[in-house]
């Protein structure tokens, strides 16, 4: 599999973002990018969950490489905006743990399925990330600004991951795929102590 070849929709979808102007420190839209991007990477529970979508993504290939990521940024910015808006979703920060424990598994099971079964999962536990980003925008930032902050650190977490399995892929093929496994079975764990309240 080519990376080189299919990272390049990753990059398009980054580079499509808006970009924001930021004049201002403290208020507005400098505040909501800012907060926006580092409310996903403030969070150890958001952080394991976004690169095991990517690691996951690498682990299936091909399309999915870039779909799977995808699926979940779209399904996110839309509960991020409806947290935003006030409406409720139940069992928000209990989602968001156990995203963590079947992302995990599913890497370190090297769970191979449709892309778009793959997609309809991440996209159910973006709703999760998505409305805890949404409720927690700070009241002075912009909204535009926030949202774009939080999906492109979200989406640079999903790199993050996708170059994961690959620099592991290529550092030892012989042992390439009990690694990524077995950090994906570590994630997991993370996410039953997130779950029990432990980490």
């Amino acid at each position: 599999m080519k990376l080189k070849s299919t990272i390049y929709p990753l990059t398009f979808v980054l580079a499509a973002m808006p970009t924001v102007a930021l004049a201002h420190t403290g208020v507005g839209e400098n505040s909501g990018f800012f907060h926006g991007f580092t409310h996903p990477i403030s969070g150890l529970d958001h952080i394991l969950a976004m690169v095991m979508v990517g690691v996951l993504a690498y682990q299936l290939g091909g399309r999915a490489l870039w779909l799977v990521p995808m699926a979940f940024v779209l399904a996110m910015a839309a509960a991020g905006a409806l947290g935003a808006a006030g409406f409720d979703v139940p069992f928000v920060e209990a989602g968001i743990a156990l995203s963590v424990v079947v992302l995990g598994m599913s890497v370190a099971l090297s769970v191979k399925a449709p892309a778009a079964v793959v997609m309809a999962i991440v996209g159910l536990f973006a709703v999760f990330h998505g409305h805890a980003h949404g409720t927690e925008m700070p009241d002075n930032a912009g909204s535009v600004a926030y949202g774009a902050g939080f999906m492109i650190a979200t989406a640079l977490l999903h790199v993050a991951g996708i170059a994961t399995g690959f620099l592991i892929g290529k550092v030892g093929e012989q042992h390439s795929s009990r690694v990524v496994r077995t950090s994906g079975g570590i994630a997991a764990l993370a996410g039953v102590g997130i779950l029990a309240g432990i980490l």
